[in-house]
């Protein structure tokens, strides 16, 4: 099975507690001591808790996603509201730092606190790849004191999954083909599993398939036809085996366009709920559009305020042409929304574009006159949004009391700078 494999020297690199690292170097707090919380928004009671400290999670029981008002009275914990331009700035003094032992072709950074590194062809400057693993991580503690974990592997499946499943814990750990039985087929349930979410998880239990070590000796045969060139990955990821170049999509068929929002207060009207719906649409087509990519799936989901006891609905619709068109994803969203929505006040919206295609295989309908139109009128709000930011040219319904995309455009990540 693994006989000719490349055996490359890759780590991926995760910053623990990152934002909560950023914000106790900012504060000259030791992120290991102290109790601390990054809050969206201290005002507000039901603002969410973007990171939270290791001792802030043991001792008090507080973790990401949490509510201010979860939070414990209690004097010691440190309450810090995100500076995302100072976060995004350390993120790329980090990358500058890994520039000083690979070249930058050899580096891709994942996401703000998450990078791959490429050790290969570095054993005469530095020493054994895993010395060198453990001198960044010994220099990003002492620069920026910022604590890591590494995870290495033959590439990059393995390097994340050993960072994900055992470095995590251990702070460094190195996985090779022979430790997929031991180490990787025993994970269950199979969201564990980098690559595999909750809803693709389902498919997979439906086919009797509920621990990785199921899917490496499940019938290639069936998950081809049941998930296409994806059961063909997936199959080959159950046994550690992936030949993609640093950087690319682990899994091809799980790529979409999307975004999601805690809205600023409870909409409950259905024009308010649709003014925010059209912006979101707006900004899912525009990344689809400049892709060059379109979807034949548009996937709506809706939380309800806790006000009126949480809840919500998440449902998807396929098309039968694909589309990046604003007003063609807005259309079906409206749809979803109009047939599932119960009256109750909404506080988060999530919308994705899937199902994914090259926009040059969308046909021109005869029926269908100012298709062209507007995929032309759509070239060109894009074109000058990228030039000149997002808020340049916006929609009339931005402008309304329902809006956001005024507010979030002063806003990086839909946090203060």
């Amino acid at each position: 099975m693994y006989e000719g494999l490349p055996e490359r020297k890759i780590i991926c690199l995760d910053m623990r507690s990152f934002y909560a690292s950023c914000a106790a170097a900012d504060e000259g707090l030791d992120v290991m001591k102290e109790p601390i919380a990054i809050i969206g928004d201290r005002e507000r009671k039901g603002s969410v808790v973007l990171a939270a400290s290791p001792r802030l999670k043991k001792e008090f029981g507080v973790r990401t996603g949490n509510r201010l008002y979860e939070i414990p009275d209690d004097p010691s914990i440190r309450l810090i509201e995100p500076k995302m331009g100072f976060y995004i700035g350390i993120s790329m003094e980090i990358t500058r730092l890994l520039s000083e032992y690979v070249p930058k072709e050899a580096i891709h950074v994942y996401s703000i606190d998450e990078a791959f590194v490429d050790l290969g062809g570095t054993e005469r400057l530095w020493g054994p790849p895993e010395k060198t693993a453990k001198r960044i991580g010994d220099q990003l503690l002492a620069q920026f004191q910022m604590p890591s974990a590494i995870g290495m592997g033959p590439n990059m499946l393995l390097a994340k999954l050993a960072l994900d499943l055992e470095a995590k814990k251990r702070g460094f750990a190195k996985w090779g083909y022979e430790d997929v039985p031991e180490k990787l087929w025993p994970v269950a349930p199979l969201s564990g599993m980098w690559g595999i979410g909750r809803r693709l998880e389902k498919r997979l239990n439906g086919l009797g398939i509920f621990s990785v070590g199921d899917l490496a000796h499940a019938d290639l045969a069936v998950l081809e036809k049941e998930f296409g060139v994806m059961g063909n990955q997936l199959h080959h990821h159950a046994w550690g085996v992936d030949l993609s170049e640093l950087g690319a999509p682990l899994i091809e068929g799980q790529v979409s366009y999307g975004k999601g929002q805690v809205l600023f207060r409870d909409y409950s009207k259905r024009e308010d709920i649709l003014a925010v719906l059209l912006e979101m649409c707006e900004d899912v087509g525009r990344r689809a559009r400049e892709a060059g990519r379109a979807g034949r799936t548009v996937h709506l989901s809706a939380g309800y305020s806790e006000d009126a006891y949480g809840g919500g609905f998440s449902r998807s619709r396929s098309v039968d042409e694909a589309v990046n068109a604003t007003m063609a994803i807005y259309r079906v969203c409206t749809k979803l929304l109009d047939e599932f929505h119960d009256g109750r006040p909404i506080r988060r919206l999530a919308i994705s574009l899937s199902n994914l295609e090259e926009e040059h295989s969308m046909q021109l309908s005869l029926f269908e006159e100012n298709k062209w139109e507007e995929r032309k009128l759509g070239a060109a709000m894009d074109a000058i949004r990228s030039k000149y930011g997002p808020a340049a040219i916006l929609r009339a319904v931005s402008y309304t009391d329902a809006g956001t995309a005024v507010g979030r455009a002063k806003l990086i990540g839909g946090h203060k700078t």
